[in-house]
């Protein structure tokens, strides 16, 4: 894990990436509920939904959070360029920005504000000196 993690941005950079993972999150949210409210949503996939669900909660807690939104890149594009009719059901819910916006979060990472920091942060070792006699 420690070759993803290179740094993890403390102070005003690491809030940043907070606000745009948890806007992010949010939105995949609201396309996953628009998804199951609607009948024609309903036809598109279940599978859709809790993916959207699955990566929108994980986004937000910043877990897993390159993996995560590296898979949520390549499904969106896959979605939005091989099947366009879905894409046109859910006007301005999906759109080409927020795919860009998910693979540039993939590249820089979660920020310190985040599980991924608290579980695969750098640790300091502390190696007690040892009794000379």
């Amino acid at each position: 894990m420690q070759r993803w993690y290179k740094t993890f941005p403390h102070g005003l950079p690491g809030i940043g990436l907070l606000v745009l993972r948890i806007a992010i999150g949010a939105k995949l949210f609201i396309e996953a509920s628009t998804c199951l409210s609607e009948s024609q949503g309903l036809k598109l996939g279940l599978w859709l939904a809790t993916l959207a669900f699955g990566v929108g909660a994980s986004l937000m807690l910043g877990f897993l959070t390159q993996l995560v939104a590296g898979i949520s890149a390549l499904a969106g594009a896959a979605f939005y360029f091989w099947h366009p009719s879905w894409a046109a059901f859910l006007p301005g819910q999906l759109s080409f920005d927020t795919i860009i916006i998910v693979t540039a979060i993939a590249m820089v990472g979660p920020g310190a504000i985040s599980l991924d920091a608290y579980f695969f942060g750098r640790r300091k070792i502390v190696i007690p000196p040892v009794a000379r006699s």
